[in-house]
């Protein structure tokens, strides 16, 4: 299998893979080749993983000289497994490329409308329903994946796996870069704030995430000491709790809808001292919180908070953990609390 992630997280992505049994055997920048150990049984899924953003399943490597030997060599592996298949609507059809090589975008480019021609000419009507797009969220889904790793070598795939990370669309009126990785999570959770849900945003300053529930019609909480600035800033839908998130509690019988946290502090702390008296007094029903590793081992972290014994696995449920697209040294948790 081919796993894709952010480049500089390849050693991460690595060890992650290792501990869930996948030996890798090549590497490149922001990604990974490897193989379970045993092999992958028929119908097996994959564990829910952190690092990888892209999974390409049974991967077909091909070589060329040429944008033209490509294409053609990528054209007939798809014309020959989809031999039998039915194309009832539209089907994801991506080519990507590994980040350290100059030019190798424009290489791809140019293999990828050479495909679309070819397909075009033999397939009219599949070659019509092409979409060049992710799938939104978590999902396993056939279509054709094609991984370039250098300038004459790629990896071919009819199926992949996605985390639901992806790049989004910023806000002029965002405090903060930290509201993308509140709305690029509620992709990877599956749902996110609405109309009337109430919100308590933890160590909300500047206010990207409060401003991102108050877009959709939510009532927020928002607790810090710090200022909050642009659309968080007086918007009506936000309360701001000039409060240590620490020390913040529910009145007495109330349960927030969603609870947000991203601090800038060290995770175990955060774990320790703030999530785990919420989850574990059910103060919350869903939550979104972000954990910075850049001073612990971040494989450790990732093993703790997925363990049995966690917080996590005592108290919630449905709960995914990524690096987002928009994730530096930090994971992002999402999921529910157990009722």
């Amino acid at each position: 299998m081919i796993f894709s992630c952010q480049p500089g997280f390849v050693d991460m992505l690595e060890g992650e893979l290792r501990a869930q049994g996948y030996e890798p055997v090549e590497r490149g920048a922001g990604w990974v080749r490897a193989e379970k150990t045993g092999g992958l049984k028929a119908g097996e899924d994959l564990p829910d993983l952190c690092f990888p953003q892209t999974a390409l399943l049974d991967p077909v490597e091909i070589t060329g000289d040429s944008v033209n030997a490509l294409a053609a060599k990528i054209t007939e592996q798809f014309l020959v497994s989809a031999k039998a298949e039915r194309f009832e609507g539209e089907w994801p059809c991506l080519f990507d490329e590994a980040a350290e090589l100059d030019g190798l975008g424009r290489r791809v480019k140019g293999v990828e409308k050479t495909f679309h021609e070819s397909l075009k000419k033999r397939m009219g009507r599949v070659s019509k329903l092409a979409v060049a797009e992710k799938p939104r969220g978590v999902a396993r889904v056939r279509g054709l994946y094609v991984f370039f790793v250098d300038f004459k070598r790629a990896f071919v795939a009819r199926e992949a796996v996605f985390g639901g990370q992806r790049r989004m669309a910023d806000d002029e009126l965002a405090p903060s870069r930290s509201y993308l990785k509140i709305e690029e999570a509620y992709i990877v959770l599956g749902r996110e704030p609405q109309f009337e849900e109430t919100v308590v945003d933890l160590g909300a300053a500047p206010g990207g995430w409060s401003y991102s529930a108050s877009k959709r019609g939510a009532k927020i909480i928002a607790v810090d000491n710090g200022p909050l600035k642009g659309g968080a800033f007086n918007n009506y839908k936000i309360e701001h709790r000039m409060e240590d998130a620490f020390a913040f509690r529910p009145a007495a019988g109330q349960v927030f809808d969603w609870m947000f946290c991203d601090l800038v502090e060290e995770p175990h702390h955060v774990v320790d001292n703030l999530i785990a008296p919420w989850l574990e007094g059910k103060w919350c029903r869903r939550f979104v919180i972000n954990l910075k590793f850049g001073r612990v081992d971040p494989l450790a972290l990732l093993r703790q908070v997925r363990s049995a014994d966690s917080v996590f696995g005592r108290c919630a449920t449905n709960v995914r953990i990524r690096h987002l697209y928009h994730d530096r040294e930090e994971f992002t948790l999402v999921g529910e609390v157990r009722a």
